[in-house]
C-alpha cells in the first residue's frame, strides 16, 4: 500500500506544528509548549498542541486557571 499524507502525524517539525494550530511560526514560539527530541530535530507533539488548543477560551469566555 503506498503512503499518503492525508493524515496528521503524531511529531511535527515547527512549520508543520504551526499550520496545524493555524498561527505564524513566529507566534508559535511564543507559545510555552514542550518539544521533543529525535536525533537532531526538536519536534511538537500533536498531543501537545491540542491540549494547549483544549485550554484557549471561546469568544466572550473567561480564560480558565488551569495551573
Amino acid at each position: 500500500m503506498p503512503l499518503t499524507r492525508d493524515f496528521t502525524p503524531r511529531l511535527m517539525p515547527a512549520p508543520q506544528a504551526a499550520h496545524y494550530l493555524g498561527v505564524s511560526e513566529s507566534t508559535l514560539r511564543t507559545i510555552d509548549l514542550p518539544r521533543k527530541t529525535v536525533g537532531a530535530k526538536k519536534m511538537y507533539d500533536k498531543f501537545d498542541l491540542d491540549q494547549w488548543v483544549d485550554t484557549l477560551p471561546y469568544d466572550n469566555e473567561q480564560p480558565e486557571n488551569v495551573w
